[in-house]
């Protein structure tokens, strides 16, 4: 009697079956859902493509104002917004692909409320990591493009998110910082930087005619160099002893090449002193 019973059910179950799947009613409802779907997604992805476009063509704009922005916030911050309105697009989108589904948005939109509420309270560094993160992007304490130094990680940033920030090191080691952990930062793109050379002569040369070719060199080097903002000056001599004096040169250079234009200096001058007879030391 069982087997009878257990029989008669699963061919109930198979023809149930095979009419809810032979159904056109069925069929047109699936495909009626299937084409919302691809309408929501294709609709989320059109308005993600115009606001990415939107907000690149408000950056050209502002460039091309005759109110000068500064051009690394300006980026920045259009990465953000890009970013946000993006999140925001795609959470909708979901929640629209759901609903097609039959899904219940009101208790799930409640359960996410709470949920969001606990991890709020669990997650006190995450929430400290975004405003952080906001702090850093409207003060303009730094942007993308800069050269920073973070504790002992100094380097390019390459991204800043709402909850860490990239940066990579010239050679090429990528370190990414929680913002809530940014307590200090120094900040090497937003002013000129100052290149410090020091010549080294012998005590018993010729420290007029090294004075002047010092000069002379230094105001070739402005001459031809794209990264000298102005003049360098020849502060004299710094130190001296028993066996050679030294002469310091100071040259105001466009901000992180401090590096770039000592090496220049330190060639040019080199090369002008060798030339003259006068013995240098770096």
């Amino acid at each position: 009697m069982e087997l009878v019973q257990v029989a008669n059910g699963w061919d109930e179950w198979r023809m149930n079956t095979w009419h809810y799947f032979t159904d056109p009613k069925q069929w047109t409802l699936w495909v009626t859902v299937l084409i919302k779907v691809l309408v929501i997604y294709a609709a989320g992805r059109v308005v993600n493509s115009i606001t990415r476009r939107a907000v690149a063509h408000m950056i050209q704009e502002r460039e091309k104002s005759p109110l000068k922005f500064d051009s690394r916030r300006t980026k920045t911050i259009g990465r953000l917004i890009g970013n946000l309105v993006s999140y925001t697009v795609n959470f909708f989108v979901i929640i629209l692909i759901l609903s097609q589904f039959g899904f219940n948005l009101a208790p799930l939109l409640a359960g996410a409320g709470v949920i969001g509420l606990a991890i709020g309270f669990g997650a006190q560094s995450l929430v400290k990591d975004v405003i952080t993160g906001f702090f850093i992007i409207f003060e303009d304490q730094f942007a993308v493009g800069d050269v920073i130094q973070i504790g002992t990680y100094k380097g390019t940033v390459e991204e800043i998110g709402l909850r860490v920030t990239k940066i990579r090191s010239w050679t090429g080691e990528v370190y990414i910082i929680p913002n809530g952990s940014i307590s200090q930062v120094t900040n090497f793109s937003t002013h000129n930087s100052l290149a410090v050379v020091d010549v080294t002569v012998d005590y018993g040369g010729d420290l007029e005619k090294a004075m002047t070719l010092t000069k002379e060199t230094a105001k070739r080097a402005f001459e031809s160099s794209r990264l000298i903002v102005s003049e360098p000056s020849v502060l004299g001599i710094q130190t001296v002893t028993d066996k050679d004096v030294t002469l310091r040169i100071v040259a105001e250079c466009r901000p992180n090449s401090q590096a770039e234009v000592m090496r220049e200096l330190n060639l040019e001058l080199l090369k002008t002193l060798e030339q003259n007879g006068l013995k240098k030391i770096v």
